[in-house]
């Protein structure tokens, strides 16, 4: 039977998603999982695919992915009891057997999280609707061989309870293209730059790209597929991970700030 599967990670651990020889990565850790369960012998047999790849310190709340496998109940409670703490299974589904995650997928979004609260995000957020359409995003990238055209259904600065954060929904993305836009409303937020600047770099008439912001703030967030998964417990290890990553923020945060004090 081919699976679909939800998938979510915490990824400072990681160097990476994808498989890369000698380098701990959630692709990595996920095979290993299931090759202990039984799963599949095979990955490359099995059609095993993520819809795609994020870079070293990423995190995902809902990647999506497939394989096939004789044992499709095990993918699920049986293969997050395998799966290391900070790698989780959300949800699954049965899929058609030729169905893809990485060509069949709708739309991904993306989220990124500001760590400064006094950001302007109304200007931001006038700023990152510029970004909506087809555009050459060649200068909020680090992709020199691939086309650099790329389509965005939505894109806005919101406020959530801990903060502001960019949300973007495109089919695809450029290398650090998420994190270079975050870059440049970040900028905006704290009037180094005005809201024209997206549209230069969209141009091309501005010279220099904008650095990637740190990819600590970006959460792959939800891959739309058309069809509802089944959804799956995190179980205790996973929620107590979080928990205990929660604690320690706090106690970093409090710590920091006391010895800014002194």
């Amino acid at each position: 039977m081919r699976v679909a599967f939800r998938l979510g990670w915490w990824g400072a651990g990681f160097a990476g998603s994808q498989r890369q020889p000698g380098f701990c990565t959630v692709e990595g850790e996920f095979v290993r999982a299931c090759l202990q369960t039984k799963i599949f012998a095979d990955p490359l047999r099995a059609g095993f695919s993520l819809s795609g790849r994020t870079d070293r310190g990423v995190h995902a709340r809902a990647q999506v992915g497939a394989l096939t496998t004789g044992h499709p109940e095990r993918v699920g409670a049986i293969l997050n009891r395998a799966l290391p703490p900070d790698i989780w299974i959300t949800g699954v589904a049965p899929v058609h057997e030729l169905w893809h995650p990485r060509h069949d997928v709708r739309r991904r979004t993306y989220r990124y999280f500001f760590a400064d609260p006094a950001l302007d995000r109304e200007a931001m957020d006038r700023a990152a609707a510029r970004f909506v359409g087809e555009h050459d995003f060649s200068r909020l990238c680090r992709a020199r061989s691939k086309n650099p055209i790329r389509r965005v259904f939505s894109s806005q600065v919101l406020a959530g309870d801990r903060g502001i954060f960019f949300e973007i929904t495109a089919w695809s993305y450029l290398w650090h293209q998420v994190r270079c836009m975050a870059s440049a409303l970040e900028a905006i937020g704290r009037h180094e730059a005005d809201e024209e600047m997206i549209d230069e770099l969209l141009s091309g008439a501005c010279r220099r790209n904008p650095p990637a912001a740190p990819a600590a703030g970006l959460v792959l967030w939800e891959v739309e597929t058309g069809f509802p998964f089944t959804p799956v417990e995190k179980g205790e290890r996973h929620d107590g991970f979080l928990a205990g990553m929660a604690l320690a923020h706090r106690i970093q945060v409090g710590l920091a700030e006391h010895l800014e004090r002194e």
